[in-house]
């Protein structure tokens, strides 16, 4: 056996719990996204499974899980709702994909190079305090919007806060309550046993008892307790075949003939953009979660999300993207490679195919227990303190980010933290420049290092400085680059200090920054 594969049969034990609890939390998102998208609930399940079989297999990303994501949401539903058929949908979303490959072929993928690591980690942190605040209601029974939904406004017309506060009017399910406190204290002692690395159980991840116990515990209550049985409503629901034939015909195909339809374009082309950047973001975060600190090729990410695109559009399933809850529980589970991504689609598509029916006994509550320690997970207290401990520069974009997600949804929170991140970056990285000496009525100012935009206040001001009748000497041989920002504002100078009897020279080396006039030249 070769040393490669021998790694591969050993990571196994680690990819295989976590390739289970992978799939018990892309179950109810894939079902989730799906009824909030517009698109058939089966739709999800074929996304869910593509994302991981499909992308898995082409992606270079160890640890990514992809899969239908919320972000999308409003952007397919809109799209489905606009365009003439669901059919004509699927169409926009092959396109999308070949637009990604196209991305990726062109190398885009090093935008995700330029995010700052403080909005990275307040993205993970956010998306941890979002899965906390949005499961809480599953966790109790209350289950008024759907098991997935991360944006702030909630398709059922309440707000992430708004809908704690409504759950408290609302007569809450007493079974709900015990199988998913039950499961939370079960899943923290396991965490910390050392009973779980021992024999057998190493192979038991915690989600997996957590849901079996949920649908045991259940089945008790219908039969000793009526009264605290959970009600269809509160469980997992996928769609049931009754034969083959019924579950062929749950696949859709994309209908071609509108392929010169201008807004199956506009769609494809916002599909493909929005999805290709929720990638990139997903990638980046879960690269700096990996505990071997591998890095994905973003490029080829592209690519297999491209590839994914176009075979989930091709049968009947809805976006996908590499999506960071799926990717951050895969992390904690403590996956070692794409091997359990892969697992999960596998597990998705036998689960559909065979067991429906079982899956529809798993409480909802159970499932919100699993997102519930994952959450915390993402949001320890230990991740503030540290970010505080590492200043200003670092905490206000990482708290910046965590807001700006939780009030809005994940691209605009992102983009907020940018715009907060870069300015700090600007403000960190801003050092003088300029030298300027004054003897009597000789004056230089000599520049220090390169000078680019950020300097062109510094230089506006110091010029101002000098007074009329004077010599000035702009020394810039110790300079490699001068923005043309900076260059302008010198030509202009040099061409109106003969109005105010300033007599300039430049010192340079030969041929450098030829853009200043030569007529300065010393």
């Amino acid at each position: 056996m070769t040393s490669e594969s021998f790694r591969l049969t050993s990571n196994l034990r680690y990819d295989a719990p976590a390739s289970l609890v992978v799939f018990l939390v892309a179950l109810p998102l894939c079902l989730g996204i799906a009824l909030a998208s517009g698109v058939p609930l089966f739709s999800g399940i074929i996304a869910g499974v593509v994302g991981g079989i499909v992308i898995g297999l082409v992606s270079r990303s160890p640890l990514s899980v992809s899969g239908p994501a919320a972000g999308l949401t409003v952007i397919v539903l809109d799209a489905v709702q606009s365009l003439p058929s669901f059919e004509t949908f699927l169409l926009a979303v092959v396109l999308a994909g070949v637009l990604q490959i196209l991305l990726g072929i062109f190398k885009a993928g090093i935008i995700g190079d330029f995010i700052p690591s403080s909005v990275i980690k307040g993205m993970l942190a956010a998306i941890g305090l979002i899965l906390i605040l949005k499961q809480i209601p599953h966790a109790v029974g209350y289950d008024s919007d759907y098991s997935g939904d991360m944006s702030f406004v909630q398709s059922d017309g309440e707000n992430t806060f708004s809908a704690l506060w409504h759950m408290l009017d609302k007569q809450f399910t007493p079974g709900a309550i015990i199988i998913s406190l039950l499961s939370l204290i079960f899943l923290f002692w396991w965490d910390a046993t050392p009973l779980r690395k021992k024999s057998i159980f190493q192979y038991l991840p915690g989600p997996l008892i957590v849901v079996v116990f949920g649908v045991l515990a259940n089945a008790l209550f219908m039969t000793a307790a009526p009264a605290l049985a959970i009600e269809a409503e509160h469980l997992v629901s996928i769609p049931v075949a009754g034969s083959f034939d019924a579950f062929f015909q749950l696949f859709s195909f994309p209908d071609f003939s509108h392929i010169g339809n201008q807004e199956v374009w506009v769609v494809a082309l916002t599909l493909g953009m929005v999805a290709s950047l929720e990638s990139l973001l997903s990638i980046e975060a879960v690269d700096k979660l990996d505990p071997f600190k591998r890095t994905t090729p973003t490029n080829r990410e592209l690519v297999a999300q491209g590839v994914g695109n176009i075979t989930s559009g091709l049968i009947g399933g809805m976006p996908v993207t590499s999506v960071i809850v799926r990717s951050s529980a895969n992390v904690s589970s403590g996956a070692r490679t794409r091997m359990s991504a892969i697992m999960h689609g596998v597990m998705l598509a036998l689960c559909a195919i065979a067991i429906p029916a079982l899956l529809n006994k798993i409480p909802l509550a159970a499932l919100a227990a699993v997102l519930l320690s994952v959450g915390y997970k993402l949001t320890k207290p230990e991740i503030f303190i540290k970010k505080y401990q590492m200043g200003w520069a670092h905490l206000v974009p990482f708290v910046t980010t965590i807001v700006a997600i939780l009030l809005t949804d994940l691209l605009i929170g992102i983009g907020i933290g940018l715009f907060v991140g870069g300015a700090f970056v600007i403000f960190n990285n801003y050092h003088s420049a300029i030298l300027h000496v004054v003897d009597g009525k000789n004056h230089l100012i000599r520049f220090k290092k390169d000078m680019s935009f950020m300097h062109k206040y510094e230089l506006k001001r110091t010029l101002e400085k000098v007074p009329n009748d004077s010599d000035l000497v702009i020394d810039i041989s110790k300079t490699g680059f001068i923005d043309l920002d900076n260059v302008e504002l010198i030509n202009e100078f040099i061409q109106t200090a003969s109005y105010r009897d300033i007599r300039v020279k430049v010192r340079r080396l030969e041929g450098q920054i030829s853009q200043i006039v030569k007529t300065a030249n010393a």
